[in-house]
C-alpha cells in the first residue's frame, strides 16, 4: 500500500523545510556579520549585497519568512481555536496571502 500525501501533509513538509532554511540563513548571517567590527568593513560588505543576484535571493528569503510566519499562525489557530475543521481553507489562505505579499514585496524591491 502506498502512502498518499494529503493537502495538510504538504503544508507540514513546507513548514519544516522553511524552518530549516531560516535556521541555515540565520547561521550564515551571524557568521558573515560577526567579522564586521568597523564602518569600512560594514560598507564594503553591504556593497556586495547590492548585487542583483543577492537582491533576488533576499526576495526569495522573504517568501520563506512570510510563509513560515503565516503558517505558524495557521497552526496556532488549528491548535487553540478548533481550526482543524478548516485546515484546508486556512492553508489555502496562507498560500494565497504568502504569494500576494511576496509579489507586493517584489514590486517594492524591483520597481
Amino acid at each position: 500500500m502506498r502512502y498518499v500525501k494529503h493537502y495538510g501533509t504538504w503544508g507540514y513538509i513546507l513548514h519544516r523545510l522553511t524552518g530549516l532554511a531560516l535556521t541555515g540563513y540565520v547561521l550564515i548571517h551571524i557568521y558573515l556579520v560577526s567579522g564586521l567590527h568597523n564602518r569600512p568593513a560594514w560598507d564594503s560588505e553591504m556593497e556586495i549585497f547590492r548585487h542583483p543576484l543577492l537582491v533576488f535571493l533576499e526576495w526569495c528569503l522573504f517568501i520563506v519568512v512570510i510563509y513560515h510566519a503565516l503558517n505558524g499562525v495557521r497552526i496556532f489557530m488549528i491548535d487553540y481555536f478548533n481550526g482543524a475543521r478548516y485546515h484546508k481553507q486556512l492553508l489555502t489562505g496562507v498560500l494565497f496571502l504568502s504569494i500576494l505579499v511576496f509579489l507586493a514585496m517584489g514590486a517594492v524591491m524591483f520597481l
